[in-house]
């Protein structure tokens, strides 16, 4: 099978990571993969903010669990009120990715940066997660200085990044009758 084909059936979300931090060769190659994804209008919307303070991983995940714990999704309530539970599975490096908010289609650019991470991220053996429970986080306006972002962005997710301190079984089985031809 084609080795991209392959590597996009081989990657699974991972939620248990090594504490070493990623090669920054490696790093460097996944953003690049990022910054090569299609976008509306060549607008190429994204900004990338890498993260691999500890301290401040603790504490997007801390803040978002407090708005978790508050929500009416049981689900997101359970998720927020479980003290074992981090935002970013313990990984070491985080990119946050924001949308510069007057692009064409920010989110669905940004959205298309995420996925060719993921899947280089997958190339390299490295882990990797998309975290769209990071929006809890977000959307605390007096916490988003601290990311830095630049003038006219806006945080829409995170993707966790790390040596996999697991391997996932097979993928689950997929959907069936997704697809419809018109000849």
């Amino acid at each position: 099978m084609n080795l991209v084909l392959q590597t996009i059936r081989n990657r699974r979300s991972i939620r248990k990571y090594l504490p070493e931090q990623i090669k920054e060769a490696e790093l460097q190659a996944i953003l690049e993969a990022g910054l090569y994804a299609p976008s509306a209008h060549n607008d190429q919307s994204w900004h990338f903010t890498v993260i691999r303070n500890k301290e401040l991983l603790d504490r997007i995940s801390d803040k978002a669990k407090e708005k978790m714990a508050g929500q009416d999704a049981g689900w997101v309530r359970t998720m927020g009120q479980n003290k074992l539970f981090h935002l970013f599975y313990r990984a070491p490096a985080v990119i946050v990715v924001s949308m510069r908010k007057d692009a064409m289609s920010p989110l669905v650019d940004c959205s298309a940066a995420i996925e060719n991470m993921l899947i280089a991220a997958e190339s390299l053996d490295i882990g990797s997660c998309w975290i769209g429970l990071a929006r809890y986080y977000f959307s605390i306006t007096e916490e988003l200085p601290r990311l830095k972002l630049p003038e006219g962005y806006e945080p829409c997710y995170a993707v966790t990044l790390g040596y996999k301190d697991q391997r996932p079984a097979r993928a689950l089985p997929r959907k069936e009758d997704v697809v419809s031809y018109i000849d």
